[in-house]
């Protein structure tokens, strides 16, 4: 059934700091997903009633501030599972009121969205416990990777070296055709394709994490 139910996939911008928002859907249930509740959480309900839709879990990419400052409205609305990486667990604990729905997971875990499975992919760099979402060659990636750009690395739990293994590793060994969706909007399209990113985008480029981290992080 998986494979003949195409993902809805919806990108919003919202809030001051170019936050891509995503409502994830499977057209055969109903049901949905946001990722990285932030700044509009009224907003993403009415869109997800407007396009006939359930919300029934959350999917977080890390725990900065600017994608989850929603989280506790929206559970206080809903009681919904909040899948966050176990790496980034206890930062976002201490960070939000409601605790009870949150499951921290493994890397390549799956997480089933009606008769969609997404592999979980644990991309570290930007936060210890960033993750992207894959499905259907779709990747919602957060701030590990944006259009022509990649996370910061110089926050607290960021780390350079490690940012560049998840690049070289795990983005970088994904199809050609897999299509990036950012947490930010920070380049020059809002989506792109990995292999397309792998032409444009210079932190896909260095040779080595040498290389990386003179000519990409200034180190």
């Amino acid at each position: 059934m998986s494979s003949k139910t195409s993902l809805l996939i919806r990108q919003y911008e919202i809030g001051p700091l170019n936050n891509f928002l995503y409502l994830l859907g499977d057209p055969a249930t109903k049901e949905m997903a946001i990722v990285d509740p932030a700044w509009d959480v009224d907003f993403l309900r009415e869109e997800a009633k407007r396009l006939g839709y359930v919300i029934t879990q959350v999917f977080l990419t890390h725990a900065h501030p600017d994608h989850i400052n929603g989280l506790d409205q929206l559970l206080a609305l809903y009681k919904l599972p909040v899948y966050i990486s176990k790496h980034e667990a206890p930062f976002l604990t201490a960070q939000i009121q409601t605790k009870q729905s949150l499951t921290g997971i493994e890397d390549r875990a799956r997480l089933k969205l009606g008769h969609i499975t997404f592999d979980v992919l644990h991309t570290p760099g930007h936060t210890p416990g960033c993750q992207c979402f894959l499905a259907q060659n779709n990747l919602i990636c957060g701030d590990t990777l944006f259009i022509d750009g990649c996370g910061r690395c110089d926050l607290p739990g960021g780390d350079a070296r490690v940012m560049y293994q998840s690049l070289t590793n795990v983005i970088m060994k994904l199809p050609g055709d897999t299509v990036v969706y950012p947490g930010h909007n920070y380049g020059p399209a809002p989506t792109d394709t990995i292999g397309h990113q792998k032409q444009t985008n210079p932190y896909l480029q260095s040779a080595s994490v040498e290389e990386f981290l003179s000519e990409r992080m200034g180190m």
